[in-house]
C-alpha cells in the first residue's frame, strides 16, 4: 500500500517488531513528504497530502516524544541526502512540539506545522543539490535562495493552499523583521507569531544538519548560534526550545567525564541530566554492548556535546530506541 495511501497506526503494544515498525513508519513519513515536495504540480489535492503528513506526525509524536526527538536529530545530524525534505520533517516536529508548549490555538498550530513541511518548497531540488555539493553557490543559485519564500507561497496557492496564515509564514519566514525576540508571543499578531517561530527552528536544525560544503554543528553550538551564549526568557522560543528539548536533545552525541563518546537517549527528570548510552570508550573503540548511563545520579556527568561528523560509529536506532524506553521504564503509546 502506498504510504500516501493509508493511516499510520498508532502502536500500542511492545513486541520487538513495534520498535522496527516505528523506525519503518518514519522512513515511510519522510518519503511520502519528498515526494509531493518534489512533484507538486503532479499531486492531486496537495494540500490534502499535506494535511495527511501532519496527521501521521501527530501519531507518531503521541506514541513517545523521546523517540520523536531522537529520530529527528540523529535524521537532521546524521545524512545530507534528501536533505530538502529530511529538514521539513525535522522543523514540523520540532513545531509541533513547541505548539504544544506554547498552548497555540489549533488554528495556528495547524498552520505553523504546515508551514515548516513546506517552507522551502520554492526551491526543493536546488535545496537537495547545495546540500551534497560543496562548491561554491553561483549567481543564479543566489538568486533563487533569494526568490525562494515568495515562489514557495506562489506554487502553494497554485497548488490550492488557501490558508494566509499557511502563506505568510511561508513567504515571510526569511523576511526581516522587527526584533520580536524579545516581545511575548501573546502580543504579537498570529503571522509575526508563527514567522517567528518558524524561522528560529528553520535556523537551528540548519546549523544542526550536515551539507558536503561543511558539518553539522553539535546540538549545544546549534542553539548558542541561533540565541548566542545568554539563553534568557526575553527570548521566549529560545528559552522554551532549550527547555523543551534540551541543549544535549535525544539522538545527539556527547562526551562523558570517563572519557566515552555517548548518544542521547531521552531527556531525564531534567533536560540537563539526560539518559545517555555509552558508545565509544576513551581509546574510540566500540563497546560491545552500549552501557546506560543515568547522568541525574552523578555517576556519570556530560561534559559537552560534539558534533556527528566527530562519531566515527553509527547508532543501531531500533536498539537505541528499544534501550531508551525500557531505561524510562515507558512502552509506546502510553503517557509519561
Amino acid at each position: 500500500m502506498s504510504v500516501l495511501a493509508g493511516k499510520i497506526p498508532i502502536v500500542e503494544s511492545t513486541s520487538p517488531n513495534e520498535y522496527e515498525e516505528l523506525l519503518a513508519h518514519w522512513g515511510d513519513m519522510q518519503a511520502a513528504l519528498a515526494f509531493v515536495l518534489h512533484r507538486p504540480l503532479q499531486t492531486a489535492d496537495f494540500p490534502a497530502k499535506i494535511r495527511q503528513c501532519d496527521q501521521w506526525l501527530q501519531e507518531m509524536v503521541a506514541q513517545d516524544v523521546d523517540s520523536t526527538l531522537y529520530l529527528i536529530f540523529q535524521l537532521a545530524s546524521t545524512n545530507s541526502a534528501g536533505y530538502s525534505a529530511s529538514h521539513a520533517l525535522v522543523c514540523a516536529a520540532l513545531c509541533h512540539i513547541l505548539a504544544q508548549e506554547f498552548g497555540l490555538p489549533r488554528n495556528e498550530r495547524d498552520s505553523l506545522v504546515r508551514a515548516a513541511f513546506t517552507m522551502n518548497i520554492g526551491m526543493t531540488d536546488l535545496q537537495d543539490e547545495l546540500a551534497e555539493r560543496a562548491d561554491p553557490i553561483t549567481a543564479q543559485q543566489q538568486e533563487a535562495i533569494n526568490r525562494h519564500a515568495e515562489k514557495g507561497m506562489e506554487l502553494l496557492e497554485h497548488v490550492g493552499v488557501a490558508d494566509d496564515l499557511w502563506l505568510d509564514s511561508v513567504a515571510y519566514h526569511h523576511a526581516p523583521r522587527r526584533d520580536r525576540a524579545r516581545e511575548p508571543l501573546k502580543s504579537l499578531h498570529p503571522e509575526e507569531r508563527l514567522t517567528h517561530i518558524l524561522a528560529s527552528v528553520d535556523r537551528y536544525a540548519a546549523f544542526i544538519s550536515p551539507r558536503k560544503s561543511r558539518m553539522g554543528r553539535s546540538a549545544t553550538d546549534s542553539m548558542r548560534a541561533l540565541l548566542g551564549k545568554n539563553v534568557s526568557q526575553s527570548d521566549e522560543v529560545g528559552f522554551i526550545l532549550v527547555r523543551t528539548v534540551g541543549l544535549c536533545p535525544p539522538g545527539t552525541f556527547v562526551k562523558l567525564d570517563n572519557g566515552d563518546t555517548a548518544i542521547v537517549l531521552r531527556r531525564g527528570e531534567s533536560t540537563s541530566f539526560p539518559i545517555v548510552a555509552s558508545l565509544l570508550d576513551t581509546e574510540g573503540e566500540a563497546y560491545p554492548e552500549p552501557e546506560l548511563h543515568y547522568t541525574v545520579h552523578g555517576k556519570r556527568r556530560v561534559l559537552n556535546a560534539l558534533p556527528s561528523s566527530a562519531v566515527s560509529m553509527g547508532a543501531n536506532h531500533y536498539t537505541m530506541v528499544r534501550m531508551g524506553l525500557m531505561a524510562a521504564g515507558r512502552r509506546l503509546g502510553t503517557p509519561p
